[in-house]
């Protein structure tokens, strides 16, 4: 049986006391890789925020990564996220430091201790993104599409279930957005990571058409749904 990374049911998504979303259904399995899209303002951001703990979830059900959304208190919003990795569109590297000591930040500050097994970790994430050798660089001296590939090592850190990636491809020039979208893909299939894309960009989804969540008119809709009703 598919293990389910995402599981949200009858769930009221809400922005402060505006109702944004209502009565969001769905579940992501392990592995899957799903699409976001909605147009601005439709309530995207809020689920995704949502879904990491920033904004709180006051009705309905929902788990991530084995942790209840519903009790969830800010005191276990960390170990929530430890357990996930965000990718962003603007990187949010530290600039002043290099990418081998970005990576090492992101592991001290999750807890980890012994240098050794550190530096492993970071060399495999880095090898895993095709950045080996970059280590050493600071974050001004590469292109978008490397920062982006620092971005996605720096998700992986902590060998996350789930991949919350927001407009990863939207600063990218279209040869960069298809080697992101590869590798993203790549990590869906080979690590077993579940990855939620949100994205405005059609001509990436029809390049990789996978299942689509959809945020309109108040309502989520899924792809995956309709697909079990025709």
């Amino acid at each position: 049986m598919a293990e389910s990374v995402v599981s949200i049911q009858g769930a009221n998504i809400y922005q402060g006391d505006a109702l944004i979303l209502e009565n969001v259904n769905f579940t992501i399995n392990r592995g899957e890789f799903v699409y976001l899209v909605g147009k601005t303002g439709t309530g995207k951001s809020s689920l995704l925020k949502t879904l990491y703990g920033e904004l709180p979830l006051r009705e309905g059900n929902g788990s991530v990564v084995g942790f209840d959304l519903k009790g969830m208190d800010w005191k276990k919003v960390p170990f929530l996220r430890r357990n996930l990795g965000v990718v962003f569109q603007d990187f949010q590297l530290l600039t002043d430091r290099n990418v081998y000591q970005n990576l090492q930040f992101v592991l001290r500050a999750t807890g980890w201790k012994d240098e050794k097994l550190m530096e492993e970790k970071i060399n495999e994430v880095l090898d895993s993104v095709g950045l080996k050798s970059k280590g050493f660089k600071m974050p001004y001296e590469m292109s978008g599409g490397e920062q982006q590939r620092v971005d996605i090592a720096r998700a992986l850190l902590n060998s996350p279930k789930l991949i919350l990636a927001d407009e990863p491809t939207g600063n990218l020039d279209p040869e960069t957005s298809d080697e992101i979208m590869q590798l993203l893909i790549q990590i869906a299939k080979n690590y077993g990571t579940a990855v939620i894309m949100a994205t405005h960009d059609f001509i990436v989804i029809n390049r990789y058409p996978s299942r689509l969540l959809k945020t309109e008119r108040g309502k989520l809709f899924d792809s995956a749904a309709v697909e079990q009703q025709a």
